[in-house]
């Protein structure tokens, strides 16, 4: 069903220059590890102040909402910087059930962190149970290494 856009991605002209260039791809692993750390690290931050570590003198709220603009940015230079990494191997990828589990965990933390999460983190202090953003923190960090390790794994599987 997804193998004619696999094809399509991995014969744009974008893909085939990529494959032919000695630098061109390592430099877009690059920026884009840099920009998956930046994106974690502003995961990261707020989750352990869901799980009640962290900067624990400021509220959830006020973290989320200081974390938000470098999750934009971030997500977005993750993006940018992954789709040549896709469409230069979009065939081996295709055959990655690895890949497969990724984008699978990617869409699952996409929506928690949209959805739930989002609101758990700007909710005042001490208007829901103590155990919620501690659950919602600890399915926060479970979801995203989830997906960090998988892109790490697609290289191997």
């Amino acid at each position: 069903m997804l193998l004619p856009f696999f094809r399509w991605s991995n014969g744009l002209a974008m893909s085939v220059a990529y494959r032919k260039s000695l630098y061109l791809f390592a430099l877009t692993q690059c920026l884009h590890l840099v920009a998956v750390t930046t994106f974690m690290g502003a995961i990261l931050i707020v989750d352990l102040r869901l799980l009640g570590w962290g900067p624990v003198r400021q509220s959830r709220a006020d973290i989320a909402r200081s974390a938000q603009r470098v999750l934009f940015w971030s997500g977005l230079a993750v993006l940018a910087a992954g789709i040549p990494q896709f469409t230069t191997n979009a065939m081996s990828y295709y055959r990655s059930p690895v890949f497969t589990i990724k984008m699978c965990l990617l869409a699952a933390a996409l929506v928690f962190t949209a959805t739930l999460r989002r609101k758990v983190a700007a909710a005042d202090e001490g208007h829901l149970p103590s155990w919620v953003p501690k659950a919602v923190g600890a399915t926060s960090i479970a979801l995203w290494l989830g997906v960090t390790i998988g892109g790490r794994m697609i290289a191997f599987y």
